[in-house]
Parts: C-alpha cells; sequence; structure tokens
C-alpha cells in the first residue's frame, strides 16, 4: 500500500484540514500518516480559535513518520507560522518525491490566516513544489491573478509561469461552469466541472489537493490525477451529507465510490 503524509493543521468539525485529507486518502486506497502544525476549535459556521504547535514538534513527528514508512508523496496544508514554513522547507528540500502545497493562508470568506511575512515566506517552498494549489483569494495575494480579468492578468500569468512547479488555480466560476485552469510547462489546460449551487463546500480545497496527492501516490500522470480529483470533489458535493449549519462537510467515501474512473 502507498504511503501518503499530510502535513496541515486540524479541524475539530473533521471536514477540512488533517481529517479531511485523511478521509481522502481513505477513500483512494493509500494510507495516510499525518504531521500536525495547528490545532482548531471550529465547526462548520467559523473558526473560534488557533492553536499553534511548537516547530520543534513539527519536526519530530516528521522525522518519526519518515524513520518509519516510505512515504512517497507529500500534500502541505496550513502551516501558519514562519517558524513552521522554514522547518518543513530545511525538512523537504532534500526530498525527492512529489510535493502538493495547498498555500493555505486565505480562507473561502477571505479571512487571513497567516502574517505578510509568513506569505512572504510561504514563496520559498514553491521551489520542492511539484503543484501549487491556491484559491482565488490566495491567487491573487501570492501573483495578483484576478479572476476573469484575462486582460490584465498577463503579469500575474508570466509570474506564474516562470515557476518550476505547476500551478493550478481553483474556482473560477463561469456561468453554469466551475473552471480550474492550470499553468504548467509554459502550457494552460483547463479543467471543468458542472457549477454546483451547495453549501456542501467545507474543506473542498483540502480535500482536492490531498486527492491529486494520492492519485499521484498511484501512479497517474499530475494531468490526469488533477482530472480525477475534480470529479472526485463534484461527486463528493453533490451526494454531501447536509451536516452542520454552516458550510457543510463533504461525501468522501461516496465521491470516489461514484467516479468514472
Amino acid at each position: 500500500m502507498k504511503v501518503v503524509l499530510s502535513i496541515a493543521g486540524s479541524d475539530s468539525s473533521g471536514g477540512a484540514g488533517i481529517q479531511a485529507d485523511l478521509k481522502t486518502f481513505e477513500a483512494f486506497g493509500v494510507f495516510g500518516c499525518s504531521v500536525l502544525t495547528v490545532l482548531t476549535a471550529q465547526n462548520t459556521t467559523g473558526v473560534k480559535s488557533i492553536r499553534e504547535i511548537d516547530a520543534s514538534f513539527v519536526k519530530e513527528q516528521l522525522e518519526m513518520v519518515f524513520e518509519d514508512f516510505d512515504v512517497c508523496v507529500i500534500k502541505i496544508g496550513m502551516l501558519f507560522s514562519n517558524e513552521i514554513i522554514d522547518t518543513v522547507r530545511e525538512f523537504i528540500k532534500n526530498l525527492n518525491i512529489p510535493i502538493v502545497l495547498d498555500p493555505v493562508f486565505i480562507s473561502k470568506a477571505g479571512s487571513m490566516l497567516l502574517s505578510d511575512d509568513a506569505i512572504t515566506n510561504m514563496k520559498t517552498l514553491f521551489p520542492y513544489a511539484t503543484i501549487l494549489t491556491p484559491n482565488q483569494f490566495e491567487a491573487k495575494a501570492l501573483f495578483n491573478y484576478k479572476e476573469n480579468e484575462n486582460n490584465e492578468n498577463d503579469e500575474a500569468i508570466e509570474s506564474i509561469k516562470k515557476l518550476k512547479c505547476a500551478t493550478i488555480i481553483k474556482n473560477n466560476i463561469s456561468f453554469d461552469k466551475s473552471i480550474d485552469i492550470l499553468y504548467s510547462n509554459n502550457e494552460i489546460k483547463i479543467y471543468e466541472t458542472p457549477y454546483l449551487e451547495s453549501r456542501n463546500t467545507h474543506g473542498t480545497g483540502c480535500s482536492f489537493s490531498s486527492a491529486i496527492a494520492a492519485n499521484l501516490a498511484l501512479g497517474k500522470s499530475l494531468e490526469e490525477s488533477i482530472s480525477i480529483s475534480n470529479e472526485f470533489i463534484y461527486k463528493a458535493i453533490k451526494n454531501a451529507p447536509n451536516l452542520g449549519k454552516g458550510k457543510g462537510p463533504i461525501a468522501h467515501k461516496t465521491g470516489f465510490e461514484t467516479l468514472s474512473i
């Protein structure tokens, strides 16, 4: 069985973060290990508080996982602080495995989860990543990328193309379609799924990036991994269990079981 590691924060409501990653790994039939970076007190209506885990303990978690497991892919989510970013960078810089980096620092609601200097520091991880998966807010902060404003995006797109890693900008909404745009090797590829009007979108970004990581571990190409992950998220939202009073979690198991692969 392939082993995939998630480095991310904990979601006490179980819909996002480490919990969503492990559910996604399990759905795709890979074994998930975890390194926690923060603890959160949250539910589907929002986050009440965040507690950072000491960077030295993050390092110890990484060391213990790699001592015992043959990790073949890493997914990185919320890192929260400069100290944790530095620790993770020092650990991954000499690895030769795919790394899916979800630069979690702005929520879907637009709330900042990192300081400005930590956002700048996060860019030092990019050379070691296979693919970045920012949401619209994060893409704007990182590259000055603007949704559906192609004429104003030339400079942003050039910045993205200069990266050594691929980048997929998530959730460009166009009429009845949800469009993800992949920039890789100076090429642009479009991924489309039907747009679903749903409140059940909690953890979709985490689950999308961890699905890419799982499929890379299973030997799929990057583009095939993205295509499968897009369908997985669509099906998981469509079959969501409607839990909670806010943005509900998705159905990871059903999302996989209804895939066309």
